[in-house]
């Protein structure tokens, strides 16, 4: 399948806070695209610290070829504890995509993934496990054109509580807006935005949590080609042009 995985995320930070506690982090390495979103304990300066590691860790280590139980036992050892709280760890998810054909999806107290197929949602195989005392959830997808998968920190599904909704905006309700608003021309990066934009409508500006949101999209390779200023020997010219103009896809001449 000719595809191309389009990755994008979008944050919102807790009101009052410099640092998000929110990271996401993207590794592309041979026919494998790691996506990883982890939610640091708490907020601001220590959570950052947390799902900055969680992240950096997995993504590496994932894109390696690490298996799940080396990044989760690693990370527990990595960690710092909080002083406050006496834990240490971040939520995650992780989302892996190999030679464009399959996903594979890995979540650890984060909302579930949600999968966009057909502009609807769809549910997924989910098998539940324990790796080092923790409970996670993990599934394999064969990708289809056009499929969608957003991943969200709990900020996203706490959005509009005590304020402008009594429960938070819940799931079901966040699925329900993407699938209104889908449109198979939107990027990965428009989807994300629109949630967020969303959560920090129903904060009514002042989010009272970490709100991260990454969209992956599977899509239609575009090549694109691009010419920049003539060649350092002018015998050249022709040569360079007719291997430019003789490229699949657009063509874009600068300089």
């Amino acid at each position: 399948m000719s595809v191309f995985i389009e990755t994008n995320s979008e944050s919102l930070f807790k009101h009052g806070e410099e640092l998000c506690g929110d990271k996401v982090e993207i590794v592309r390495k041979g026919d494998v695209t790691t996506i990883v979103l982890a939610d640091g304990l708490g907020s601001g300066v220590k959570a950052n610290i947390l799902s900055t590691l969680t992240s950096k860790i997995i993504c590496t280590m994932m894109a390696n070829g690490m298996p799940i139980e080396e990044c989760v036992d690693t990370i527990a050892k990595t960690l710092p504890v909080c002083s406050v709280r006496q834990v240490a760890y971040s939520t995650f998810t992780i989302i892996r995509i190999t030679e464009n054909t399959t996903a594979e999806i890995i979540q650890f107290d984060n909302p579930n993934v949600i999968l966009l197929r057909n502009g609807k949602s769809v549910d997924y195989p989910i098998v539940s496990r324990v790796i080092e005392g923790k409970t996670m959830l993990e599934s394999r997808i064969p990708l289809q054109l056009h499929d969608v998968f957003i991943a969200m920190s709990d900020g996203a599904i706490y959005a509009g509580v005590g304020k402008t909704m009594n429960f938070g905006w819940q799931r079901d309700n966040i699925i329900e807006y993407a699938e209104r608003l889908y449109d198979d021309t939107l990027s990965a990066k428009m989807i994300a935005s629109m949630i967020v934009d969303e959560c920090n409508r129903l904060y009514e500006g002042e989010p009272g949590d970490d709100t991260t949101v990454a969209a992956v999209r599977i899509r239609e390779r575009t090549p694109v080609n691009l010419l920049m200023g003539p060649p350092a020997d002018p015998r050249d010219a022709t040569k360079m042009m007719t291997l430019f103009f003789s490229k699949e896809g657009k063509k874009i001449v600068c300089g």
